[in-house]
């Protein structure tokens, strides 16, 4: 949701300013991103929501789990289970995969890195993939982490998204604005 994504972004960012300095990005995104995975599950949220549910506990076991996947101290008074507290309070603990988000942008900016997604309708090979790469390194200017997705539905083609351009060169994205302007 947009709406979380711009409530994230402050939480981010304080998370950020504690890490940046320590030598500590890649184990608060591992933190991060693990939380956000727990809020995430249909039973923890709806713990999350639920009347009555021992709030204490919920963030225990969630900075337990958390805390395990960066190695970050998870205990009570720690940084994690303070950012939960606060979370908690705010009434934003379900906001954390978009805060994991908001995070990983901001360490790939001080990375100067872009984790760039290439969708394709076929499988491209180590080759083609290098190809994308150097292109996209120098579109960008900075290092490119690639993922490549298959998307049969695609039919031909590829989408490509960077932070928050997004290049759709898709058939069936084609085709479905071919039929909207004939139907007009």
């Amino acid at each position: 949701m947009a709406g979380n994504a711009a409530i994230a972004q402050p939480y981010a960012k304080a998370v950020f300013e504690l890490a940046n300095p320590a030598g500590q990005l890649q184990p608060w995104s591992d933190v991060l991103q693990a939380a956000g995975v727990t809020v995430s599950d249909a039973d923890i949220a709806a713990l999350i929501e639920a009347p009555g549910t021992d709030i204490k506990a919920l963030i225990e076991l969630i900075a337990e789990i958390a805390g395990k996947s960066g190695g970050i101290e998870a205990g009570e008074g720690s940084q994690l289970h303070n950012l939960l507290q606060l979370l908690v309070e705010n009434k934003r603990l379900l906001v954390l995969p978009e805060i994991a988000v908001a995070f990983d942008a901001l360490k790939a900016n001080v990375e100067n890195r872009v984790d760039v997604t290439l969708t394709t309708a076929t499988v491209i090979d180590a080759a083609q993939q290098e190809i994308f790469v150097a292109a996209l390194k120098k579109r960008f200017g900075r290092d490119v982490n690639l993922t490549v997705e298959l998307d049969e539905s695609l039919i031909g083609g590829a989408k490509l998204q960077a932070d928050d351009l997004v290049i759709d060169g898709s058939v069936s994205t084609g085709l479905a604005k071919l039929t909207r302007s004939l139907m007009n």
